[in-house]
């Protein structure tokens, strides 16, 4: 099953992707995609409704869930972490976005105030569909709902030069596009044998795989669940590829358009403003 949100900014509606590609407005299955509604009772609920939710054409697509927390792991690949100059991590960076920062697939993306270095990075998100708590690896996709795609958008300067707080660069307005669908996990099968990519105005500057993750998805939600209590919505950005602008000191400015992607999960496209 594939979930979407649709609407207006702060009036986005829940819906679905049939089988011909159509969104269908599932406003009268639930509310929202929020902690308090996401499930595997959820996705019954829909399969079954499905064919009697009305067919709507929506003028955009807003982030498909609203997440409770947005985590997310640095220098989670190979390749990354050797155009970055820095040593493989033993266990996996983890920081997090402010949820002020999402966004939808397509809206633009305003450069903060003082931007100097606005990097990209595209990113397999994973969406919690279950509370996990010490989980195991071997166990542990079995609390994933979904995946979509993510820009986990950075302003380096903000990031590394002011007191070494991560969440500071990661949390800007619309520096978390998410979407356009969540891809339920049925759909997926191995999250470790996708391709994701990622364009400025047309040159491709990320072309990856996430089985160059240094740690898979099973072992981040188990070392995740070590810590903290993860609930459904929850997201996770689970690293990017080699071909950041920090690795090419090439970075945004305005008038740039991000295109990027994750073979079978789906596509975004951001003007920088």
């Amino acid at each position: 099953m594939r979930l979407v949100r649709f609407g207006l900014p702060g009036q986005e509606k829940p819906g679905i992707l049939d089988a011909q590609g159509q969104v269908r407005d599932a406003s009268a299955v639930v509310v929202d995609y929020t902690p308090d509604t996401l499930g595997r009772g959820l996705l019954i609920k829909l399969t079954a409704a499905a064919e009697s939710l009305p067919v709507v054409t929506p003028q955009r697509f807003g982030p498909p869930v609203r997440p409770g927390n947005i985590l997310c792991i640095g220098l989670n690949y190979r390749d990354h972490a050797e155009e970055a100059g820095m040593a493989l991590p033993k266990e996996p960076i983890v920081f997090s976005k402010h949820t002020s920062a999402l966004c939808g697939p397509d809206d633009a993306v305003p450069l903060p105030p003082g931007s100097t270095r606005s990097d990209w990075e595209v990113e397999l998100a994973v969406v919690i569909g279950s509370a996990a708590w010490q989980v195991k690896p071997d166990r542990a996709l079995d609390h994933v709902l979904g995946y979509t795609v993510a820009n986990d958008l950075s302003e380096r300067s903000y990031q590394l030069d002011r007191g070494g707080q991560w969440i500071k660069g990661k949390s800007c307005p619309n520096f978390c596009p998410l979407g356009p669908a969540l891809i339920t996990a049925d759909e997926i099968g191995d999250p470790q044998a996708l391709r994701l990519w990622l364009s400025v105005n047309g040159t491709m500057m990320q072309d990856g795989s996430t089985a160059d993750m240094v740690f898979g998805v099973a072992t981040l939600i188990a070392e995740l669940s070590t810590f903290m209590v993860l609930h459904p919505g929850d997201v996770i950005l689970t690293g990017t590829p080699k071909g950041v602008g920090m690795g090419r000191n090439l970075y945004l400015k305005a008038g740039d358009v991000m295109r990027l992607g994750i073979d079978g999960i789906g596509e975004q496209t951001q003007t920088v403003t």
